[in-house]
Order: C-alpha cells, then sequence, then structure tokens
C-alpha cells in the first residue's frame, strides 16, 4: 500500500485518521509536534496493534528542512497541523499566520519538489455566517476571526499551487467535528466535561448559533474517501452531514442525557466579538456524495453516546474548572 504522511496526528482528527489509514492497510507516517517529552499526543493512547504500524516523526510544521524530511518517500500527504482555538487567535494572531499560513506554505513546497498528492484540511468557519444554506464550496469566504483568516489565505495558496504548478491538490473542509480526544476548547467537550464533574451550572457562551456536526470516524473516514478518488484533485469539498442543531438545544440533550437537575448559565468571557461569531453553519455535502464513496455511518445521537462513553472513562486527562480557550 502507500506511504502517507499525516501532519498535526497527534491531534484529535489526525489521530483518528492515523489509525483509520493503518486499518484500511495504509503505511503511515505520523509527523507529531516535537515536545522534550517525547510525548505523541493522542497517538501515545492508541494500542499496539495500530502504532506498530506507525513512523513517528517529530518536528515543527513550521520548519520547511523538518517538513521536507519527513515527506522523504510518500505518496501523499494529509495536512492537518494548525493551530484551531478561535479564542486563542484573539490574543495571538501571529502565531496562527507562522503556523496556519506558513506551515501550509511548508507542505506545498515540499509536496511541488517531490511531486506528491496533497490533502490540506480546511474548516467551516472560513465561510463566517451562512449567507445562504445549506452552504456549498461556492460560498463566500468571511474571516471573522484571525483563525479564520487565516484558514483562508492557506486555502487560497492551496490553490495557487494547483493553477501555477499543477501541483495534485485537494482542500478539504470538514464542518464541525466532534467526538472521542477532542479538547475542552471544543463546545461539546466543555458541557459533557462540566455534567460529569457534577456541576450542576453548565458555563457557555452564546446559545444560539447552529452547528453541523460531523463525528470524528465519519470525518476521517471522509479524508480517505477523497484521497482514494480520481476526481477530486483541484476541488474543495465540503464534509458535512447537512443537518444542524442550535447550542442551546445541544446542552439541553446532553443535559438530559447526563444530568437532569443541570441549567445553562451565560459565562460572558466565552462569548465572542458580536461581529465575529458565526451563527450558522449548515453545509452541503452533495460535491463528496457525488466525487466519492463517502456517506456518514454515525447518527449524531451514535456519535455522542461514543463520546459521553469516551469522556466517562478519561475525565481525569480534562480539567472541567477552566475555561479552555
Amino acid at each position: 500500500m502507500k506511504k502517507v504522511l499525516v501532519t498535526g496526528a497527534d491531534g484529535f482528527i489526525g489521530s483518528h485518521l492515523t489509525e483509520e489509514l493503518v486499518k484500511k492497510g495504509y503505511n503511515v507516517k505520523a509527523f507529531v509536534y516535537y515536545n522534550s517529552f517525547n510525548t505523541w499526543g493522542w497517538l501515545d493512547t492508541l494500542p499496539n496493534c495500530i502504532m506498530e504500524h506507525v513512523d513517528i516523526f517529530q518536528g515543527d510544521i513550521r520548519d520547511p528542512n523538518g517538513v521536507e524530511e519527513a515527506m522523504e518517500g510518500c505518496d501523499a500527504v494529509f495536512h492537518l497541523a494548525a493551530l484551531i482555538a478561535i479564542p486563542f487567535s484573539y490574543h495571538s494572531p501571529d502565531t496562527y499566520v507562522d503556523t496556519n499560513i506558513k506551515g501550509t506554505l511548508n507542505i506545498l513546497q515540499a509536496a511541488r519538489k517531490k511531486n506528491v498528492r496533497t490533502l490540506v484540511t480546511s474548516t467551516s468557519e472560513v465561510y463566517g455566517t451562512a449567507q445562504y444554506v445549506p452552504i456549498d464550496e461556492k460560498h463566500p469566504y468571511q474571516g471573522q476571526s484571525p483563525y479564520s483568516a487565516t484558514k483562508i489565505g492557506a486555502d487560497r495558496l492551496t490553490e495557487s499551487f494547483y493553477r501555477s504548478f499543477e501541483l495534485p491538490v485537494t482542500i478539504v473542509r470538514p464542518f464541525n467535528t466532534y467526538g472521542p480526544r477532542q479538547s475542552a476548547r471544543a463546545v461539546i467537550p466543555t458541557i459533557i466535561t462540566q455534567l460529569l464533574s457534577g456541576r450542576t451550572e453548565i458555563e457557555l457562551g452564546s446559545l444560539q448559533p447552529t452547528r453541523d456536526f460531523n463525528y470524528v470516524k465519519d470525518t476521517a473516514n471522509g479524508f480517505i474517501a477523497i484521497y482514494e478518488s480520481d476526481k477530486t484533485i483541484g476541488e474543495e469539498i465540503n464534509i458535512a452531514t447537512q443537518k444542524e442543531i442550535s447550542i442551546g438545544k445541544l446542552a439541553e440533550e446532553l443535559i438530559r442525557q447526563i444530568n437532569p437537575n443541570a441549567r445553562i448559565i451565560c459565562d460572558e468571557q466565552r462569548l465572542r466579538p458580536k461581529k465575529s461569531e458565526v451563527n450558522r453553519l449548515l453545509g452541503c455535502n452533495k460535491k463528496i456524495l457525488e466525487l466519492t464513496s463517502w456517506k456518514p455511518c454515525y447518527s449524531f445521537e451514535e456519535g455522542l453516546a461514543e463520546t459521553i462513553a469516551f469522556f466517562k472513562c478519561n475525565m481525569d486527562k480534562y480539567k472541567s474548572d477552566i475555561y479552555n480557550i
């Protein structure tokens, strides 16, 4: 089978993608963020039957030399390494430019040198608040946070390498992914961890925005289906369920399942600036269904059940008493 590089393999989606690729027989090189503790993020929790098929490369996506070395001998790269937290991007936009834009440029330059098939991870945040629904790939871009602005920049760099140098690229744009191993900076884990800690007052920001939630295994298999299709080169492709739920309704459902005595209170520090809040995300999945064999396998109810079960067994890894930005 082909050898593929996964950047950000130590993270939430990256670790699931690594796992799914190994299960499908791929030879995987996992690019993880270098640290002196020699920890590999969520890959450290995967079973030996998976990890014995994974080649670990420690580096920094901002370092072009390390990126080029990591790509040696690979047939494709799944580029997931990024800074993703929106609140932290208000605080440190420079680091988002360095990681999300310069890091993607390093991937594209190395892939061009070695003619490597490239899948670059985008985000539904590039669309901003929906101007129409469902949001298809032709929807205008709106940089409503420094995070989304840097992802727009990375996407357009990727497009330029396809048009200028004929680099075989695809921009993969998942809508809101959730599931086991997600950090508490995301809304579903922050609700679940507060509830499981026994708190009866659940602190949230705005309850009105809606989101289109993908279960993480469906997202991972969406990446693989896009890679395995010969129709996706040069395309931008949403991974979406084409269903939406408000944050308020989501919180009510999790409260019902975990602790019906809990109630929601507004924490002002969790509110985005008014013009930065993305009020509605509902994705169109017509393109991915037409160009690939992908279809979501998990219902929202099934995905939530697996997510709750994971957090029940891993609460020691989360700090539910602080706001994780």
